[in-house]
């Protein structure tokens, strides 16, 4: 029995954990994401949907970039975190979804 509480309490106990990856790993992105842009573009600041000077091309090129290096990293930071807990406890930090519908 003691088990299967300390299955219902782990996820729980990780939102604050997978709260401050998150957090790290939206930082690491988004320098992983400068130093791209300034590699493809030789530019310092990439565009913005806001920026009047700029062409539909650039600000496209850069939110479809800025996006799969955002995705990368968070799922490479949710899915180390989360194998660490595993880990350390012994148990998945999630509790499992239901696959397919019943």
């Amino acid at each position: 029995m003691a088990k299967k509480s300390k299955k219902a309490k782990l996820p729980m106990a990780y939102k604050p954990i997978g709260f401050a990856l998150s957090w790290t790993g939206g930082t690491l992105a988004g320098l992983a994401f400068q130093k791209t842009w300034k590699v493809i573009r030789h530019e310092d600041n990439a565009p913005d949907a806001l920026d009047r000077d700029r062409r539909w091309g650039e600000i496209l090129l850069a939110a479809a970039i800025q996006g799969a290096i955002f995705a990368a990293v968070r799922s490479a930071v949710d899915r180390a975190g989360a194998k660490a807990i595993e880990r350390s406890t012994g148990t998945w930090p999630v509790t499992e979804k239901k696959k397919g519908r019943d």
